[in-house]
């Protein structure tokens, strides 16, 4: 295998382990206002257990995209300088998104105050909702091609983001990280908020399933290859799974469905993708590839031996917090804040 292409594939599966990973926390983020709301008195508890289900991994997820963006710009340099400076505005979007919603998680519970919680809760909330919909939308327009001129420049990129097929992308994306939201809820908590997540999950499926499904045929018919079409019926699979599953109020077996869907769907839009990086509408002669937007050998040499032995050492220790975090959490749990005492 050419380099170009084993770096290409390594992209394709950093990015399939943040969508994975990161999925369920935009989903829990999203979530937490509909999760989060029950009687005066138990609504911040409840709050709290939400987001404890993602307090100790949510972090180490987000640096699947760190790395993704590293290994592009090490890997891909041409296809790093086009894809962000052509997509500067919603990419900015995103980071912004992630910032506020990093600050929310780590310092909510440094005030004991209603008001900032309230404030904490709203950045957790829109910084899960806008990456949702936003990187579904530029994945989607990136595989539809962009107006990328002979000087590997993007011009009017808005107009190829606010097309049916991008939008629909984006609405795609999000269903499934809300999906996959409430599933993960349902298998981290118990009592009250494990039977509200369950519900919503079983109503998100169908959905989930109706739209994503859209999306993946129309994929698949404009853009996509014999290998997409492997990871459409993956797709399909763990989302007709995740329908049957969750009805059946089975939250471990509907995770690993949304995962496979979620997983399927992300290396589904790689796939078709390949061998182009940047597809161009204006003159397909102008399209970035794997091989033109790549490096030089020597450093993707270089780089294949540094993640041969990184990347092992890294997805063990991450594996081993998920396993020592794997309990399951409710309500009785939380303890009582000193503003919740003072008001009884």
């Amino acid at each position: 295998m050419e380099l170009t292409t084993l770096w290409f594939i390594l992209i394709a599966f950093l990015f399939v382990g943040y969508f994975v990973l990161e999925g369920f926390d935009f989903g829990v983020g999203m979530l937490m206002p509909i999760l989060g709301r029950n009687s005066r008195m138990n609504a911040d508890k409840r709050r709290r257990t939400v987001l404890n289900t993602i307090g100790p991994v949510w972090d180490g997820n987000e640096v699947w995209l760190i790395t993704a963006g590293g290994a592009m710009f090490a890997a891909f340099p041409d296809w790093y300088a086009t894809l962000f400076s052509g997509f500067y505005l919603p990419l900015l979007l995103i980071l912004l998104a992630l910032i506020f919603r990093a600050v929310a998680i780590e310092f909510r519970g440094k005030i004991d105050d209603d008001r900032w919680r309230a404030r904490c809760d709203a950045g957790i909330i829109i910084g899960s909702w806008i990456p949702a919909v936003l990187w579904g939308v530029a994945f989607a327009t990136i595989l539809a091609g962009t107006p990328i001129n002979d000087d590997k420049q993007i011009v009017g990129v808005w107009e190829a983001i606010l097309t049916p097929y991008a939008l629909l992308g984006g609405l795609a994306t999000t269903l499934l990280f809300l999906l996959h939201g409430a599933v993960f809820v349902s298998l981290k908590t118990g009592g009250e908020v494990r039977a509200d997540a369950v519900r919503i999950a079983a109503h998100l499926a169908p959905i989930t399933l109706v739209v994503a499904g859209g999306f993946a045929v129309w994929t698949q018919l404009a853009y996509g290859s014999s290998l997409s079409l492997v990871f459409v019926a993956l797709a399909a699979a763990g989302l007709v799974a995740a329908v049957v599953l969750t009805a059946r109020e089975r939250e471990g077996w509907a995770f690993v469905a949304t995962f496979l869907a979620v997983l399927s769907a992300t290396a589904m839009l790689f796939a078709a993708l390949f061998p182009n990086v940047m597809p161009s509408t204006i003159d397909p002669a102008f399209s970035l590839t794997v091989e033109s937007a790549a490096s030089s050998p020597y450093t993707l040499t270089v780089m294949t031996w540094a993640a041969a032995f990184l990347a092992p050492v890294v997805m063990i220790y991450q594996g081993w917090t998920y396993w020592v975090f794997r309990q399951r959490i409710s309500v009785e749990q939380i303890p009582d804040s000193i503003g919740l005492k003072a008001s009884r």
